[in-house]
């Protein structure tokens, strides 16, 4: 018998099929044989669309803080310090 190649689906396939499943509006199995996964698969998705679901909302507006820049010039500017102390 000949080995079944496991197939790989798109983070956007992924995210529609969850989607559908929390909706509710058909059951697990329905949907999972609309598209042609496992029952487990959609539920596993699932919950991972739930769990995940918060950290889209994480992310604050605006520029991102220059902190790198100015952690990298005081760093830079102590060292100079501590050189011309010991001179």
């Amino acid at each position: 018998m000949a080995k079944q190649k496991r197939n790989t689906h798109s983070p956007e396939f992924k995210a529609k099929v969850a989607l559908e499943a929390v909706r509710g509006v058909q059951t697990v199995n329905e949907i999972a044989q609309q598209y042609g996964v496992h029952p487990v698969q959609v539920s596993q998705w699932k919950k991972a669309l739930l769990e995940d679901s918060a950290s889209v909302f994480d992310k604050k507006r605006g520029p991102k803080p220059k902190a790198e820049f100015e952690t990298d010039e005081k760093l830079y500017g102590e060292i100079g310090r501590l050189k011309m102390e010991l001179d």
